[in-house]
């Protein structure tokens, strides 16, 4: 079916996705993308780490086919406006303006929660995010350069953040 005619929903995570955002896990996060792939390994250490709630889900014609995550920076009170996010949309639905959309529905929903900036970390192997991020208002903030050594090449840390308007 055309994307024009798909209908997309986005909304809080709920216990009934943890299998489905396993999978997206699994497929979207790997050695380009990732300091390293990530695997969960149960459904009960999925939830642990990112319990109901936590993330905003896009759902299309009833498929769950991507999210928006957040936690806080660091844990400190005089941080607390301050929310780390990360992103993954199924192979199958990304470039259809999915994780644009989860990107603007996330923003809203940390203003809503008093946060003031987003902040996220991306590797410079992965130029199509970094370019994704920019578009949707992202600037570097900072990079740890050669922090990662993946498939034998040194991979820095890109560090960017959106600041977003008080409510």
């Amino acid at each position: 079916m055309p994307s024009e005619h798909r209908v997309l929903t986005i909304r809080l995570s709920e216990m009934r996705d943890a299998q489905a955002l396993m999978d997206i896990d699994a497929l979207v996060w790997n050695e380009w993308t990732a300091p390293e792939p990530v695997r969960w390994s149960s459904r009960e250490d999925y939830l642990r780490h990112c319990p109901p709630g936590s993330q905003l889900v896009a759902v299309v014609d009833n498929v769950l086919c991507g999210y928006i995550g957040f936690r806080p920076a660091t844990g400190l009170s005089s941080n607390s406006h301050v929310c780390e996010i990360n992103i993954a949309v199924h192979p199958d639905y990304q470039q259809e303006g999915i994780g644009s959309r989860l990107i603007e529905a996330g923003k809203k929903w940390a203003q809503e929660q008093g946060k003031r900036k987003l902040r996220l970390r991306v590797l410079s192997s992965n130029p199509g995010a970094i370019a994704f991020y920019r578009k949707c208002g992202f600037v570097q903030e900072g990079c740890l350069e050669r922090e990662f050594c993946i498939g034998g090449r040194d991979v820095d840390d890109i560090l960017m953040s959106c600041f977003l308007a008080r409510p």
